[in-house]
Formats: structure tokens, C-alpha cells, sequence
């Protein structure tokens, strides 16, 4: 009975040992926007690992935002020639944020990615929303944000 003491210790402890590795970091970010306007939070491609196409990425808001909303969006974009797949045409999924009009101050948003590799990812992005600017005469911008 004494044996199987040592024994289980040695198990827990490596049980101990191995959890760090599997577990989940959150990544913390910053963000500005201009109160009302749309700011892109995280773009992120349907690439698998090998750079084939996989199923579209999932965003899901685990803390919504208290003063303004999250947008989602999908269109297709060229990967940076610094991406680990360069220059490739791809479905990408992304989240924005848009403040309530008027208001000026800190807003957060967390949010989990799933790739198409199916890993997950938490974002936590802290926002800090500022007034929006004044439009000009000859200002023909669009007020959405493209991808």
C-alpha cells in the first residue's frame, strides 16, 4: 500500500507538470476608434497550417462590448508577403467594433478565435474611444471600414 503512495504522486506531478502546456493564453491588445466609426478588431484567413483552404474561421464574444457592438465581416484579401503563406488570394472572417454614437471613453471586447485548423485563440481588446472627427466639405469616404 506504501508503493502505490509514491506512485500516485508521481502521476499527479506529472499531470501538474504537463496542464501548463495545455493551457489557454489570452492575448491582450490595444485599440483606438473614433466614437460611432468602425475599427477592425482581428482578420483572420480559412489557411490551414500547410496553406490549403480550410473551413471559415469562428469568432465567438465570450465579453461583449457594454458600450458599442461587434460586426462581423467576410470577404477575401492577399495575404502580407511576410504571412507564413505569402501573397495568397483567401476567404478571410472579420470582427469590428463600432462605438455607440456620442459616446467617448473605454470600452473591452473578448473574443475566442477558431481557426481552420481548429485551434483557439482569446483575444482581450481594450478600446479606447475617442470623438469623431469632423467630417470636411470634400470628404466622399464611406463610413464603413473595409475589410
Amino acid at each position: 500500500m506504501t508503493a502505490v503512495r509514491p506512485l500516485v504522486a508521481l502521476v499527479a506531478g506529472s499531470l501538474l507538470a504537463v496542464a501548463p502546456a495545455l493551457a489557454q493564453t489570452t492575448i491582450t491588445k490595444s485599440e483606438t476608434a473614433a466614437s460611432g466609426k468602425s475599427v477592425r478588431l482581428a482578420i483572420v484567413p480559412n489557411l490551414k497550417k500547410d496553406c490549403s483552404a480550410g473551413p471559415m474561421p469562428e469568432f465567438r464574444i465570450t465579453v461583449a462590448p457594454k458600450n458599442g457592438a461587434t460586426i462581423n465581416k467576410v470577404g477575401k484579401q492577399k495575404t502580407p508577403a511576410t504571412y507564413r503563406c505569402p501573397n495568397k488570394e483567401v476567404a478571410v472572417q472579420g470582427l469590428f467594433y463600432q462605438s455607440k454614437d456620442g459616446f467617448t471613453g473605454s470600452d473591452e471586447v473578448t473574443f475566442e478565435i477558431k481557426t481552420s485548423d481548429g485551434q483557439v485563440q482569446t483575444q482581450n481588446i481594450k478600446i479606447t474611444v475617442g470623438a469623431a472627427p469632423a467630417k470636411k466639405d470634400g470628404d466622399a469616404k464611406k463610413d464603413s471600414t473595409d475589410l
